[in-house]
C-alpha cells in the first residue's frame, strides 16, 4: 500500500466524511489505499451509519459488489484530499473515532438464527434503516437481488417479506393510505398477516375478466408464506422481542403443524369469503391451484421448495376448502350456482376425476343417482353442513368421488327449484335431503307447484319435462336405476312425500293449465297409470273443484266455471257413475242460471262462483235475487229449478267442515223444502213490488199443491198424552208456506197495488175482490200455520170479514140507490109512483153480508168443546148473530106472502162472493179441526 500521509485514525475519519458526502468514488480511492485499515467489516459499519438511506440504491451497490468481491484495486496515482484533517492532531484523530459509535451490522432483535456473515448482516440492516428513515420500499430489491446468491437466508427473507410487502404497498394496491413498514410487517402472525395481504382482494373494482384474485394469492400469500423454516424464525424472532403480544404468542399452541398454520389461514380466508362475497371465493378456485402455485417474482433459486408430501397434504387441504366453499355460498340465485358449478368443476379437475357435465347439461339429463355410503345422507351429515367444515372428520368436505357425487346431486336439486322459481342453495338442499324433515318438504313442494305454472302453459314438452324433474327430485332417479322397485320413501329434496301425492298434485296442475289431452294420456288411458282409480278421481274432483272457486264469472262458457265443466268432460272412464261429478254438474248448472241475474253480497262485491258453494244457506241467495232484480219473481219456475239443482249440487245438507252430506234418500225431501222455500221467497219478493196478483196467484195455485203442515203431529197421542213420559218436541216440516199465505192475507192495497188484468167471475168491486182473495190466503194459511199462530191468523181472518161486510153493504146501498134513481127518474115512460113498502128488497137481503160461524152451524156444532177454546172470538160476534138471525127471520115471513109465480120463475144464483166463503169455512172446519177437539168428517 501506498504511503499517503493519512493515519489509520484519520482514514476512518475521512472514510466517514466520504460516505456521507455520498462521494463513493473517493471512498473507493481511500479504501484502497488504507486497505488494512479499512477492512470490509469496517467499511460495512461506516455505511450502514453514515451512508444516507435515501441514495438510490444503484449508486452504491458496484461500489458494494466490488467490496466484498475483493476487486477494489489500489490507486496511488489519484490523491484523497484530506485538507478537512491537516489541523487535526493524531491524538485528536483517534479520540474522536472512538467517539464515531458506528452501528452494529446486526439490527435490533436480530433473530438468534441470523446467520453471522457481515455482508447478509449489513444488507438486512441497511434494508430495515432505509425503510425505517426514508420509506423507500422500492429500492429494496435493487439492493438485495445481486446479492441473494450468497444466502438462501437472504433469499427467503427477500421472497417472504420484501416482495410481498412492495407488491402489496406499490404494485397491487398502491392507493390504499400510508405503506406498511417491514418491522411491523414482520410482527404479524399468520392471521393478521393473511388478513392484511388480502385486506383488499376482490374488493376493487375491475374489468373482467378479473384476475386480481389469483395474483393476490400468488403474488402476496405465496410468497409470504415461502420456505418451511419462516415459522420457526418468527417463533425465534418472537423471542427475542420484548413486548407483551409477542410474549402473549408464545402460549399459543398452534392446533395444527407448525408449517401448515399459514396456509389454513388462507383456506379460513377463502371459507369466510364464501359466506360473504362468494364470487371472490370462486375466482380464489378457479385462479389458484393451491399452495404450490405461487409467484416469487424470479428471485427463487429453482428448486422446489415444497416437499412432496407437504405439498400433496396442502393440496387435499384446498380441495377441501373448496368443497367447503361450495357448501357455505348461501346466496338464492342461479349465478350463485353456476358459481358452486365452477368450483366443483376445479375440484373434480385438481383430484383428478372424471369430467362433469355443465349444469344445465345434468339438469336435462337427470341422471339415476346410485347408493351412496358409508352412511352420509343420514341427519348427522346435517351439523356438517354448518360445522367443522374443514375438519378431517367432516365426511362431506372430504376430497373424494363419493363427496364430489353427493355436491353435485345437491347442486342438480338446487338448480332445479331455483329454476322452476323456487330458490334454494345448496346448504339448504342439503339440510332437506339430510334430515328428511316432511314439513319443510311440502312447504318446497306447495312453493314449486305455485312456480311452475309461470312457464309456456300451452307447451306439453314444457309439462312432461316439469313432471320428470319433480318426480327426479324425490328419488334422484331411483325407480329408473333400479327398474321394478317401488320405495316408499326417496332420497331427494322431497324424498319424504308419497309418489302418488306428487303426481295427484301435477295432475291437479295440468287440469289448471288446460292441459287435458295431455292429463288424459298419462294418468288415464296410459298402460302404466301412475295413480289409483279412487286417488285420480278425488284429483279430478278437486282440481275441479279449485277451477270453479277461482271463477270469477258465474257463465259456463268463460273462466273457472267453463275450465270445471271442462275438467269434468276430460275423464269419462274415471268419472262414469260418480256422485261428485253429478252434484259439480248441478252445481255448474245453478251457478249458471244465477249468472243471468244481478247478484251483489257487499257493497261493490259482485257475486262470486265460490260464495255459493261455500254459502252456509244456499237456498237463500234466492232471495237476494229476487230483492236486486225487479219483477224477477215472474219467472218462479227457474227459481225453483235453481233450489232443485242446489239440493242435488249437495249445498243443503253438510257436515261440520263443510263436506256435503247428503244421501240419495234424502234428495226428494230436501228438493220439497226448496221448492216450498222459493215458492215463499217468490210470494214475499211480489207483495214486495205490490204485486198481489201473482203474490195470490201461486199461494192458490203453487203453495197449496206443495205446502204441508208446519209441524209433524200425532193428535192421538197428544190426546192420551199423561205427561208420564217425556216425548220429543214436533219436528218442523214446512215453516215457510203459512208464512207466506199469511203475508199475502195481510197485505192491503195501495195506490201502487198492480190492478188485475181480468176479472173472471169475481166482484167488479175491487176491494171486495182483493179482501174475497186476501180470505183465500188467510184460509190456506191457518191450514198449515203452527198451532201458537192460529189466533193471530184467526184475529186478521176476522178483521177482513168485518171489512167485506162493510163493503158489502156499502155496494148493496149503491146499488139500492142507483135502481130507485133509474125507476124514478132515469127511466123515460115509467109509471107513477107508488108508496113503497117498508120491507127490506130481496136483493138488499140477499146481499146482507152473513157472519163466518153463521154460514157453518153444522160446524160449530161439531166443534163442541173446542169452541169454548174461541170463546173470545165467539163473545165479539153474539149482539151481531142475534140482529142477523132476527133478519133472517124477517126475511123468511115476508119472502112466503111473495108472488108465487116470481118465486117459480126467479132462482136467485150462489154468488161468487159465498162461494169462497163456503170454501173459507170449510177449511177453517177441516183445518183447524184438530184444534178444537172436532171429530173427523166422513
Amino acid at each position: 500500500m501506498a504511503k499517503t500521509g493519512v493515519s489509520p485514525a484519520k482514514a476512518v475519519l475521512l472514510a466517514v466524511q466520504l460516505a456521507n458526502k455520498s462521494d463513493l468514488s473517493t471512498l473507493r480511492i481511500l479504501v484502497s489505499q488504507h486497505r488494512k485499515t479499512l477492512h470490509t467489516e469496517l467499511v460495512l459499519r461506516i455505511l450502514l451509519s453514515h451512508l444516507p438511506e435515501s441514495l438510490d440504491s444503484s449508486a452504491y451497490v458496484p461500489f458494494f459488489e466490488d467490496l466484498i468481491s475483493g476487486r477494489i484495486v489500489e490507486d496511488s496515482k489519484t490523491p484523497v484530499d484530506s485538507s478537512a484533517l491537516l489541523e487535526l492532531t493524531e491524538v485528536e484523530a483517534q479520540k474522536k473515532v472512538r467517539k464515531l459509535h458506528l452501528l452494529p451490522l446486526a439490527w435490533p432483535h436480530c433473530p438468534a438464527d441470523a446467520p453471522a456473515d457481515p455482508v447478509i448482516l449489513f444488507l438486512i440492516h441497511r434494508a430495515l434503516r432505509i425503510d425505517e428513515n426514508t420509506g423507500l420500499l422500492t429500492q429494496l430489491p435493487e439492493l438485495l437481488t445481486p446479492f441473494l446468491h450468497y444466502s438462501d437466508y437472504l433469499r427467503t427473507w427477500m421472497i417472504s417479506t420484501i416482495l410481498p410487502l412492495v407488491r402489496f404497498n406499490y404494485d397491487y394496491h398502491p392507493d390504499d393510505g400510508a405503506a406498511l413498514t417491514i418491522a411491523k410487517f414482520e410482527t404479524l402472525d399468520d392471521r393478521a398477516g393473511v388478513s392484511l395481504l388480502l385486506s383488499k382482494t376482490g374488493k376493487e373494482p375491475t374489468t373482467e375478466p378479473d384476475l386480481t384474485v389469483g395474483r393476490d394469492l400468488k403474488g402476496l400469500v405465496g410468497p409470504w408464506l415461502y420456505g418451511d423454516t419462516r415459522w420457526k424464525r418468527r417463533k425465534v424472532r418472537e423471542n427475542s422481542s420484548f413486548s407483551l403480544q409477542s410474549l402473549e404468542r408464545l402460549d399459543e399452541t398452534p392446533s395444527v403443524e407448525p408449517k401448515y398454520v399459514g396456509w389454513e389461514e388462507v383456506f379460513k380466508w377463502l371459507l369466510g369469503q364464501a359466506g360473504t362475497s362468494w364470487k371472490t371465493a370462486v375466482k380464489a378456485v378457479e385462479q389458484w391451484d393451491g399452495p404450490a402455485d405461487v409467484d416469487l417474482g424470479g428471485y427463487e433459486d429453482g428448486t422446489t421448495w415444497l416437499a412432496e408430501e407437504d405439498e400433496i397434504h396442502l393440496e387435499r387441504r384446498f380441495a377441501r376448502s373448496g368443497l367447503a366453499a361450495a357448501y357455505l355460498i348461501s346466496e338464492e340465485s342461479e349465478e350463485a350456482l353456476n358459481g358452486i358449478q365452477r368450483i366443483l368443476t376445479r375440484m373434480t379437475t385438481l383430484l383428478d376425476k372424471d369430467i362433469i357435465p355443465t349444469l344445465q347439461a345434468a339438469a336435462a339429463l337427470l341422471s339415476p343417482v346410485p347408493d351412496f355410503e358409508d352412511n352420509i345422507l343420514s341427519s348427522k351429515s346435517a351439523t356438517y353442513l354448518r360445522n367443522d367444515l374443514l375438519e378431517d372428520h367432516n365426511i362431506l368436505t372430504t376430497p373424494n368421488e363419493q363427496s364430489l357425487k353427493l355436491l353435485h346431486v345437491l347442486l342438480i336439486s338446487a338448480f332445479l327449484c331455483t329454476k322452476a322459481g323456487c330458490s334454494l342453495s345448496v346448504r339448504r338442499a342439503g339440510e332437506l335431503v339430510f334430515l328428511q324433515d316432511e314439513r319443510d318438504q311440502k312447504f318446497l313442494f306447495s312453493k314449486l307447484m305455485s312456480r311452475i305454472g309461470d312457464g309456456p302453459k300451452s307447451d306439453d314438452r314444457y309439462w312432461m319435462k316439469t313432471r320428470s324433474e319433480i318426480l327426479w327430485l324425490r328419488s334422484w332417479g331411483a325407480e329408473e336405476l333400479f327398474e321394478g322397485s317401488e320405495s316408499v320413501n326417496g332420497k331427494g329434496v322431497l324424498g319424504q312425500l308419497p309418489k302418488e301425492s306428487i303426481e295427484a298434485e301435477l295432475l291437479k296442475a295440468l287440469l289448471a293449465n288446460t292441459r287435458y289431452t295431455l292429463a288424459r294420456s298419462i294418468y288415464e288411458t296410459s298402460p302404466e297409470r301412475p295413480l289409483s282409480k279412487k286417488a285420480l278421481h278425488d284429483a279430478i274432483i278437486s282440481a275441479a273443484m279449485n277451477a270453479y272457486d277461482n271463477a270469477t264469472n258465474a257463465n259456463r262458457t268463460r273462466g273457472g266455471v267453463k275450465k270445471c265443466d271442462d275438467i269434468l268432460q276430460a275423464f269419462p272412464d274415471t268419472l262414469d257413475g260418480s256422485l261428485d261429478k253429478d252434484q259439480l254438474e248441478h252445481l255448474i248448472t245453478v251457478t249458471h242460471y244465477m249468472g243471468a241475474y244481478r247478484l251483489v253480497f257487499k257493497q261493490g262485491e259482485p257475486f262470486k262462483p265460490v260464495s255459493l258453494r261455500l254459502h252456509g244457506d244456499p237456498i237463500s241467495i234466492i232471495g237476494k235475487i229476487l230483492d236486486q232484480n225487479s219483477r224477477s219473481y215472474a219467472k218462479i219456475g227457474d227459481f225453483i229449478d235453481m233450489g232443485k239443482h242446489m239440493v242435488r249440487a249437495g249445498l243443503t245438507v253438510r257436515k261440520i267442515d263443510g263436506e256435503t252430506a247428503l244421501k240419495p234418500e234424502q234428495v226428494m225431501e230436501e228438493e220439497s223444502v226448496a221448492e216450498k222455500r222459493v215458492v215463499s221467497m217468490c210470494i214475499d219478493a211480489a207483495l214486495a213490488d205490490d204485486d198481489f196478483e201473482t203474490a195470490y196467484s201461486y199461494v192458490v195455485t203453487r203453495l197449496k199443491e206443495i205446502a204441508g203442515p208446519a209441524h209433524a203431529r200425532t193428535p192421538e197421542l197428544e190426546r192420551r198424552g199423561t205427561g208420564l213420559f217425556a216425548e220429543p218436541p214436533p219436528k218442523v216440516i214446512d215453516d215457510w208456506s203459512w208464512r207466506a199465505a199469511l203475508q199475502a192475507g195481510k197485505y192491503r192495497r195501495t195506490s201502487q197495488t198492480t190492478k188485475p188484468t181480468h176479472l173472471g167471475n169475481a166482484s167488479g168491486n175491487l176491494e171486495i175482490r182483493h179482501l174475497e182473495q186476501r180470505m183465500d190466503c188467510l184460509a190456506q194459511a191457518l191450514r198449515i200455520a203452527p198451532k201458537a199462530t192460529l189466533q193471530e191468523i184467526l184475529n186478521v181472518y176476522r178483521r177482513c170479514e168485518e171489512e167485506l161486510e162493510s163493503h158489502v153493504k156499502q155496494e148493496a146501498e149503491q146499488e139500492e140507490a142507483w135502481d130507485a134513481q133509474g125507476d124514478e127518474q132515469v127511466m123515460p115512460g115509467g109509471y107513477a109512483p107508488t108508496p113503497a113498502k117498508k120491507t127490506t128488497s130481496s136483493r138488499a137481503v140477499e146481499e146482507a153480508p152473513m157472519s163466518l160461524f153463521d154460514l157453518s152451524r153444522a160446524s160449530m156444532a161439531r166443534a163442541q168443546n173446542g169452541f169454548s177454546a174461541l170463546s173470545m172470538l165467539k163473545g165479539n160476534h153474539t149482539v151481531q148473530e142475534k140482529a142477523q138471525n132476527a133478519s133472517r127471520e124477517s126475511i123468511d115471513s115476508r119472502g112466503s106472502t111473495g108472488d108465487a109465480s116470481s118465486q117459480s120463475t126467479v132462482k136467485a144464483p150462489i154468488r161468487k162472493r159465498d162461494q169462497l166463503k163456503n170454501a173459507a169455512v170449510g177449511s177453517l172446519a177441516s183445518g183447524i179441526g184438530w184444534l178444537i177437539n172436532a171429530p173427523p168428517i166422513n
